[in-house]
């Protein structure tokens, strides 16, 4: 017995094919591809929450950030 043969997978994947079709085989990948990015972007780290939220309550409070902005030096 063991593991599978390469064609044992070849025949899985010609029954699948045959039985979703790959129409619906390829809106499926889409949409997988799709809640992974979700899922990435709602395991973010922290500190883009905490600087976002930080950024609302200054402009609900009205206080105003001072500061220089210098170009780097190219080279």
């Amino acid at each position: 017995m063991g593991t599978f043969s390469i064609w044992h997978w070849l025949i899985v994947l010609v029954v699948v094919v045959l039985v979703f079709g790959t129409k619906k085989l390829g809106n499926l990948g889409s949409d997988l591809g799709k809640a992974v990015k979700g899922f990435k972007e709602g395991v973010k780290p922290e500190e883009d929450a905490t600087a976002t939220a930080k950024l609302k309550s200054e402009e609900a409070t009205g206080e105003t950030i001072e500061g220089e902005i210098k170009e780097k030096s190219k080279g």
